[in-house]
């Protein structure tokens, strides 16, 4: 008993003394760790009251995973453009699939991301994940999410992510998954002819994908892009208030040569501007919403859930930058 009674006070102590300490990851070794997978394998499970990883500038050549009893971990970068996460798994690479290509993969909830940047580098070999997110309540501000096919992957129904201030390039389907999940502010970099969401929400799930105030742009204005395609029956994807590059198509939306899913996606958008911005030409199966219907598509709303969450912001003076 007495044995056990030390066990549980060590642990006890690890996790208080976690919950006070701010962890530095260095590769110069000025930190208390050189990598980040390191940094991680040393907070101890569910650890009372989060832990804060600064990671200093560097190119962290890692493939991290953010385990599920790995709670409330935020991850704090000391520069978006210079504190880099980077690997270059894809699929059919050995036994690596799409879901398993990931750079980085989030499984704790209550992760939260700042000032990094997220990349996997294969470059255009089919499906290569930079983030793969699992976690609910997860939140992504000031980060950059970089990669071609598949770049994020938000990968569980009911899960729910925040990304603002984000910039997020890819080529085909580089936004896909099941989870609610808003984006705020971002920036949308299109790199090829192709498409850029491709949601699986599940039928019943009130909310997927909505980008809300977001910069749809290309590296090419040449480029003919549609805004989704249906990954699952049930995709819902919504654009409110934002700017659309003229590579957008006209239709806007593909039905990803189902037309059955025509009868079940929920395609929609309100208010968007710019030259990609042509109502009267998108296929009559989506939707263009009225005022009254636009003002259920709040973060406040759509990330509620039943515990009613209200994720929390910190100032940032780089909204959606490249």
């Amino acid at each position: 008993m007495k044995y056990l009674l030390t066990i549980l006070f060590t642990f006890s102590l690890l996790a208080v003394q976690a919950q006070h300490k701010k962890l530095v990851v260095a590769q110069d070794g000025s930190g208390d760790y050189n990598s980040v997978q390191e940094a991680i394998d040393a907070i101890p499970a569910f650890p009372l009251g989060g832990v804060e990883v600064f990671v200093k500038n560097g190119t962290y050549r890692e493939k991290l995973v953010i385990p599920s009893w790995k709670t409330d971990i935020t991850l704090i970068g000391e520069d978006k453009h210079k504190t880099i996460i980077s690997w270059d798994d894809y699929s059919g690479k050995g036994d690596i699939n799409t879901f398993t290509s990931y750079t980085v993969l989030v499984q704790g909830n209550g992760f939260r991301a700042e000032n990094i940047t997220f990349e996997n580098t294969a470059g255009p070999v089919g499906q290569a994940v930079a983030l793969h997110v699992e976690a609910d309540r997860a939140v992504f501000q000031n980060c950059r999410i970089i990669g071609d096919q598949d770049t994020l992957y938000v990968g569980v129904s009911g899960s729910r992510q925040y990304f603002v201030d984000c910039y997020i390039e890819g080529t085909t389907d580089f936004i896909f998954g099941p989870a609610t999940s808003v984006f705020e502010r971002c920036t949308i970099q299109c790199k090829k002819n192709s498409y850029i969401t491709a949601a699986s929400t599940p039928e019943g799930q009130s909310f997927g994908f909505v980008f809300l105030n977001c910069t749809v742009t290309a590296a090419d204005e040449k480029l003919q892009v549609y805004l989704g395609r249906p990954w699952r029956p049930y995709a819902q994807t919504v654009f409110l208030n934002t700017q659309l590059g003229k590579h957008i198509r006209p239709a806007g939306w593909h039905n990803w040569n189902k037309p059955e899913a025509e009868q079940t996606a929920f395609y929609a958008e309100y208010n968007s501007s710019g030259p990609g911005a042509i109502p009267a030409q998108r296929v009559k199966w989506s939707r263009q919403l009225t005022a009254k219907e636009a003002k259920r598509y709040t973060p406040e709303t759509i990330l509620a859930g039943k515990d009613n969450w209200k994720p929390e912001l910190k100032a940032t003076s780089a909204a959606g930058t490249k």
